[in-house]
């Protein structure tokens, strides 16, 4: 039965024409210049639907790829701050090495007025009770130490042995109210007495008439005097001076060099007992007491 709204040519004869002109058309195309006005024309009006066709995969590809764009960032963000944690984390141990390293060689370059043997040691622990103010040190009597050594950090006096152990051993800072030390003033050489009050920033210089002559900003230095601290180590710097007719002394109060509520490393010092090279009168008056025994 014949289709109701069949009313045209046949298929094959359809398809007969389509082939004919498409043949002209390529014929015509190939020998003559007359179809590249009318090809442009007809690219240029199917460009948007191209354009309208690619948009769902360009959409697509461009997600995509701003997906893994921030995907990759966000990642080597992660691995970036993963580094700059590790290397602030280096960075912060370098700075501590640095400091114990520039610590150490500042003790080792306390160079004292007598030479002597020098030997760093490390507190193991503080006592830091109300006017005590001890610590104790990782070397002991097998490393040489004795009772009333000196004690010294890169910055001044710090104290002097009290007790000593084979492998540790105690000593009593400056700052403690039963320590007393004979210092004298660098700029007079006036010798005073300086004694801790319990504080690790202050001491008390005692028993000074009014009529002495020291100010603020006065380097004390130690005297020797006392028989064991060495001459010419720092010791404190004077920060107050205060004249009252109504106190039978001065009230002088100075400031420790060392610092003594910061102590990790420490020096101990043993005072060279022969004569240094640096007194050439001494060796002088020896050399002539030994002609003349001769």
């Amino acid at each position: 039965m014949k289709p109701l709204l069949d009313r045209g040519p046949s298929l094959p004869l359809r398809l007969f024409f389509a082939l004919l002109a498409s043949i002209g058309l390529i014929t015509l195309d190939h020998y003559t210049n007359s179809s590249v006005q009318l090809r442009g024309y007809l690219t240029a009006t199917v460009s948007p639907l191209f354009y309208l066709a690619n948009l769902p995969q360009d959409m697509v590809f461009g997600a995509s790829e701003q997906f893994m764009s921030q995907q990759k960032l966000l990642e080597e963000n992660r691995t970036l701050k993963n580094t700059l944690l590790l290397q602030n984390g280096q960075l912060q141990r370098f700075q501590f090495l640095q400091q114990e390293n520039d610590k150490l060689r500042a003790l080792l370059g306390a160079s004292p007025v007598t030479e002597g043997k020098r030997l760093i040691a490390e507190v193991l622990a503080v006592y830091s009770h109300p006017f005590s103010h001890q610590i104790v040190l990782n070397k002991g009597s097998r490393d040489g130490v004795i009772v009333g050594q000196p004690l010294l950090d890169d910055l001044g006096v710090l104290g002097q042995v009290v007790s000593v152990g084979p492998t540790s051993s105690r000593a009593l800072l400056i700052a403690d109210n039963t320590h007393a030390m004979s210092a004298r003033v660098e700029r007079t050489g006036q010798s005073v007495v300086a004694e801790g009050i319990g504080q690790s920033d202050s001491l008390r210089l005692i028993h000074l008439p009014h009529s002495t002559d020291i100010t603020e900003g006065d380097r004390l230095l130690t005297s020797g005097l006392d028989g064991v601290f060495p001459e010419g180590y720092p010791v404190a710097k004077v920060v107050r001076v205060h004249r009252d007719a109504r106190q039978p002394f001065l009230q002088v109060t100075a400031e420790p060099y060392a610092k003594l509520d910061r102590i990790r490393y420490a020096l101990l010092v043993w005072p060279h007992r022969g004569i240094s090279s640096a007194d050439p009168q001494i060796v002088e008056e020896l050399k002539q007491a030994e002609q003349g025994q001769d």
